[in-house]
């Protein structure tokens, strides 16, 4: 009656280069209603929760980047026996040594596969010798989120902040669980290793805030990203020089919209799923678009990674609280290395514009602390600089990355002495500018506003760079926009691309919306009939289904 190709049946069991288990995927949703399946018979049984799932997690991990997995598996059974033999030694000199033996394992193994063609390819442009040939490494999926959490939980170990766990399948389970393996939220040990042994308690909010965290986040990934990116963003940016400056403009405020939407839903996906196997899983972002100053803005976009360069990187290197060694290290080998390649540049093309930029650069971080309150003005800069150059290079081998992180370190460091001289607009209290009160009816708000617009410009600005496969492409873009706006194709680009501005308009709208009618969705949610939950997500399974590129669209993030 059935004519079934048990030969594809048994081959889809096994990861395939081409097709990765992704959570849009139809195998995924096989693969998770499994994993429901067995949960009602062990969420009682503690250690055989962590034993299956650990499988599950592993296997997922497998049919996402094939014997990959071995990775995460050397990974937990090296810092689990570091981090228990750093707990157990008195003197402090041993646990730094078996600290940084931990850290440049971790790191080591992160930038060998990152940076290793980078540095190839470097060699090559400056080299006069035989060129080498480059690896053309593949990067192991979800290896940047598992060793940040690798790193941040040997570190709170030393620093005494968390006691090592001593069973191996609970470190295990903590690192390889599923939901967050592939792209994050980068989970803190001291957050999810308490609730492993914990007695699970699955109440109607857990339903309904996950079932709305993985709707939504399924309709965001699926409906908005993916379709703007296939039908829209990938023309542009693949040849912006083809386009009108507005194409290009809407299609960076597309992207802009595309890798929100695609990084987000898939951490909503993720926290949901947790939630709906008894875990809580912190929040990865919070309509970072709404943001006021750029500051803001990195308190609410990728709340996990953005939380750990400060904790780890930013307080490590001094914080606002001073410079130290790795300050001036890091801040001397970029102005060092970049007035070499700008000196560079100038010798062997006549270019005089980069040396402009790296003295205004310069003098961007030297002379706003002279005007400061702040005595570490200077420091404190640095250290901003410094934490998301490297932030950039979380991200990838690349010097737009570089860029990005740049552009975003140098903002950082600029609002954070802007706030001496015009403090952030609270609701009811006086607004003062050196001192002097400038107190207008509605002017917060219009302060808020114009806030949020320049963000969200500068942020889109930045995204160029990022998404841009080349500098030549970014400089290609920005010529556009600047020099080729051609406003009068704006009518007849918003008549044939209709769907597309219609999904823009939608995804704008959804983020903007306010925070009460969330969570009063959740609950309604919550409260609802079994029948109602099960219309619900066969609607939206529907609406996802009828829009799903034909071709597995792959998450932005799947790259770091």
């Amino acid at each position: 009656m059935f004519d079934i190709d048990w030969n594809k049946v048994f081959g889809s069991l096994f990861y395939n280069p081409d097709d990765p288990l992704l959570f849009n995927s139809a195998f995924f949703l096989f693969f998770f209603a499994v994993v429901l399946f067995f949960f009602q018979f062990i969420h009682r049984r503690k250690l055989t929760r962590v034993i299956v799932f650990s499988l599950f997690s592993l296997y997922f991990f497998y049919k996402c980047c094939g014997w990959y997995v071995g990775f995460i598996l050397a990974a937990a059974v090296i810092d689990f026996g570091l981090s228990n033999w750093i707990y157990a030694l008195k003197d402090k000199a041993k646990k730094t040594m078996v600290l940084v033996f931990s850290i440049v394992i971790n790191l080591g193994l992160l930038c060998f596969f990152k940076y290793t063609d980078l540095f190839i390819e470097t060699w090559n442009q400056v080299s006069t010798g035989k060129p080498v040939e480059p690896l053309n490494l593949v990067i192991p999926v979800g290896i940047s989120f598992y060793t940040f959490e690798n790193l941040s939980y040997t570190l709170d170990v030393y620093r005494g902040h968390f006691k090592p766990v001593r069973n191996f399948l609970d470190y295990l389970f903590f690192l390889s669980f599923f939901p967050k393996l592939v792209m994050g939220p980068i989970v803190r040990a001291s957050d999810f290793i308490p609730q492993i042994r914990q007695d699970t308690q699955i109440t109607r909010e857990d339903i309904g805030r996950g079932l709305y965290l993985i709707l939504s986040g399924l309709f965001r990934k699926v409906v908005i990203s993916d379709f703007l990116y296939v039908n829209f963003v990938q023309y542009i940016f693949d040849d912006p020089s083809k386009h009108s400056g507005v194409e290009c403009l809407f299609g960076v405020y597309a992207y802009a919209l595309v890798i929100y939407c695609d990084f987000s839903g898939y951490s909503d996906m993720a926290i949901g799923m947790a939630r709906w196997m008894g875990f809580k899983i912190p929040a990865n972002f919070d309509s970072p678009y709404q943001s006021a100053n750029i500051t803001e803005f990195w308190r609410r976009w990728h709340i996990s990674l953005s939380s750990w360069l400060r904790d780890y990187l930013y307080i490590s290197l001094g914080g606002n609280r001073r410079g130290t060694a790795g300050t001036w290290i890091i801040s001397g080998l970029f102005f060092g290395g970049s007035l070499a390649a700008c000196i560079y540049l100038y010798s062997s093309t006549g270019l005089w514009w980069p040396l402009l930029l790296w003295g205004c650069l310069l003098l961007l971080f030297i002379v706003p602390p002279l005007f400061s309150k702040e005595k570490k003005g200077f420091s404190t800069s640095l250290n901003l600089l410094n934490t998301m150059l490297l932030g950039g290079l979380w991200h990838g081998a690349s010097w737009n990355f570089m860029i990005w992180g740049l552009l975003h370190g140098a903002a950082l460091a600029v609002d954070k002495l802007r706030k001496s001289f015009l403090p952030d607009a609270k609701e009811g209290a006086p607004f003062k500018v050196l001192g002097i009160n400038l107190n207008v009816p509605g002017l917060n708000i219009s302060r808020r506003a114009i806030g949020v617009l320049i963000t969200f410009h500068f942020v889109c600005f930045c995204w160029i760079f990022f998404k841009a496969d080349t500098l030549e492409k970014a400089g290609v873009m920005l010529n556009q926009i600047f020099y080729n706006f051609g406003a009068e194709t704006f009518v007849p680009m918003v008549e044939g691309y209709a769907s597309v501005f219609f999904i823009l308009w939608l995804g704008f709208m959804l983020h903007f919306i306010p925070k009460w009618i969330e969570e009063r969705t959740q609950l309604a949610l919550a409260r609802i009939s079994l029948f109602g939950r099960l219309t619900l997500i066969i609607t939206v399974l529907w609406i996802v289904i009828q829009v799903k590129q034909a071709e597995q669209v792959m998450p932005i993030y799947l790259q770091f």
